[in-house]
């Protein structure tokens, strides 16, 4: 592992059952993230295909909110704490331990693919390569939600997370590298924070083309 991840999962283990406590309501005093999930769960419902990956499911809430949507979700997490802990919370639901840039997942067999403020631990330089790997696991027709901390500004914004240092993005700039990856973005939300970080916080929606793969 590269030296961010090490740090990162460190850092997410010492703080499980704090991080578990603060997030268990699944989103119920955020409108905007739950409802822009909910579109996603019903736009996968809608391929046939409800197979779902939670990357990096932390404690498990929103894996275990995909299921009750209707679809088929397992939560991966770089951190075995997180992992632990989701397991406990959700025997009946699916959690490994996993990288987000070696996804332990079959070419091509999800619908969608989740992830819900877990790439912005991933340094710029090294977001490009990991976004191969969403695009790898979905079958064509297949979606990406991803959710990040967004900047006005023209370039990403390193900021010291309370957890592990993390990075804010233009929404423009993080859609172009969605683009550059293979997939199509046709929806976004951006709203005013929920934090003193002053970030706002973006959603966007993108699918992968359902034309064969050369």
């Amino acid at each position: 592992m590269t030296g961010y991840q090490d740090e990162t999962r460190a850092a997410y283990d010492g703080v499980v059952e704090l991080y578990a406590s603060l997030f268990a309501d699944r989103l119920e005093t955020q409108p905007f993230s739950r409802n822009m999930i909910g579109t996603f769960a019903e736009l996968v419902r809608t391929t046939g295909n409800p197979r779902a990956a939670d990357v990096g499911c932390g404690p498990g809430h929103l894996t275990a909110m995909l299921h009750d949507l209707g679809l088929e979700a397992f939560g991966l997490d770089l951190s075995p704490g997180m992992v632990e802990h989701a397991r406990r919370a959700h025997p009946e639901l699916r959690f490994d331990e996993a990288r987000m840039e070696a996804l332990p997942v079959e070419d091509d067999t999800l619908g969608g693919v989740l992830s819900h403020y877990s790439m912005i631990h991933t340094p710029p330089e090294e977001l490009p390569a990991l976004l191969t790997e969403p695009v790898r696991v979905l079958a064509p027709g297949g979606l990406l939600l991803v959710s990040f901390f967004a900047t006005d500004g023209p370039e990403p914004v390193r900021f010291d997370h309370k957890v592990a240092p993390a990075y804010s993005w233009p929404v423009d700039r993080f859609a172009e590298l969605l683009a550059g990856a293979g997939l199509v973005p046709f929806a976004r939300l951006l709203h005013d924070p929920a934090s003193e970080r002053g970030f706002l916080d973006a959603h966007l929606l993108a699918r992968l083309p359902s034309a064969q793969r050369p």
